[in-house]
């Protein structure tokens, strides 16, 4: 098993270069940024469009499908089952029920009724005296079924109803809100790391935050320990791998051994690898003070020089242009 390959999310993808490799880290971070912030208060269209455009940006950079099938294919699975799952489950509305009998029902009985006598007619109601019956008939009046009668809308809030599924519109809206912040928050990100190195990333955030500079906080050290994490990350990979190679290979019988022996043994796995990783951490720290490196601003490795092309410009005008219609037409009803 090799770790820093089967692993479907996080890695950044060195060939081939599409385009999305070559527009700036800086202008792929604000993009980024715009995906995770423009879900807040938007309507179920706008989250559901983020979505379909995540996926023909992977279509149109022409990532290769052995790289985004891993990738999408599992999110998207994940993404689907919440929405099943939470089209069907209760929508947390409680409805107001009202009790169609009184509430002191034994002494509701027992009162009397006062029955009205009825009223004599006055020589008014009839002035021609059209109706000098005494007794009159009068046809008894039907009230309507309200069921029956034709409703001004097709609106209906239960979608469906088939033994204990229900599925209301509210369900079916929370369910796709869900669903849909979570493949956008995920695969958002993991496209931006897909299509840009770990030193582009920390050298754009350094970018980024050179106004706190005036606030007298430590950017280039922020910037340097972000990127010292991201090339230490592979090497607690290899280290896990390498341990996980070191038991399977000894052939232990996880059954026989029982749950405190298999506690004990997993217990010095964790401990080996804490040494492993701090003895790694010494040799980076060791290399760096035998090069002279003694504090980022004097010694600040520059990976490479950020400038802003055409299709950079372009990515930002039509950065603009997504919020302008987000802000218009997005919001939330």
């Amino acid at each position: 098993m090799d770790l820093l390959r089967s692993l479907p999310l996080g890695l950044y993808l060195e060939k081939p270069v599409t385009w999305l490799h070559r527009l700036d880290a800086r202008v792929k971070l604000g993009w980024l940024m715009s995906f995770l912030l423009s879900p807040l208060l938007a309507n179920l269209a706008w989250r559901v469009s983020l979505v379909a455009g995540l996926v023909l940006l992977t279509l149109a950079a022409m990532i290769p499908m052995r790289v985004w099938r891993k990738q999408m294919g599992w999110l998207m699975f994940f993404s689907l089952t919440v929405l099943a799952i939470g089209s069907i489950t209760p929508d947390g509305l409680t409805d107001t029920q009202q009790s169609r009998l009184p509430a002191d029902e034994l002494a509701f009985d027992r009162q009397e009724i006062d029955i009205a006598e009825p009223s004599q007619r006055q020589p008014w109601y009839a002035p021609f005296r059209w109706d000098t019956s005494e007794e009159t008939t009068t046809e008894e009046t039907k009230v309507p079924d309200l069921t029956q009668l034709p409703q001004p809308t097709d609106y209906e809030y239960i979608l469906f109803h088939q033994g204990p599924l229900k599925i209301t519109r509210h369900s079916i809206d929370l369910a796709i809100r869900i669903s849909t912040l979570l493949f956008t928050l995920i695969y958002g990100t993991n496209l931006y790391l897909l299509t840009t190195a770990p030193e582009a990333i920390t050298d754009s955030i350094e970018d980024l935050m050179q106004p706190l500079r005036w606030f007298k906080l430590p950017v280039t050290e922020i910037a340097l320990t972000l990127t010292l994490s991201l090339r230490f990350l592979p090497l607690v990979l290899e280290e896990i791998q390498n341990l996980s190679r070191s038991i399977q290979t000894r052939a232990i019988n996880w059954k026989k051994l029982g749950f405190r022996s298999a506690a004990k043994i997993w217990l010095i796995v964790a401990e080996r690898l804490l040494e492993n990783l701090l003895l790694r951490a010494k040799q980076i720290s060791s290399a760096m003070q035998v090069r002279g490196f003694t504090s980022p601003d004097r010694h600040r490795v520059l990976w490479h020089e950020s400038r802003l092309n055409v299709w950079d410009l372009v990515a930002l005008l039509l950065l603009i242009g997504v919020w302008g219609i987000r802000l218009t037409w997005g919001w939330q009803n």
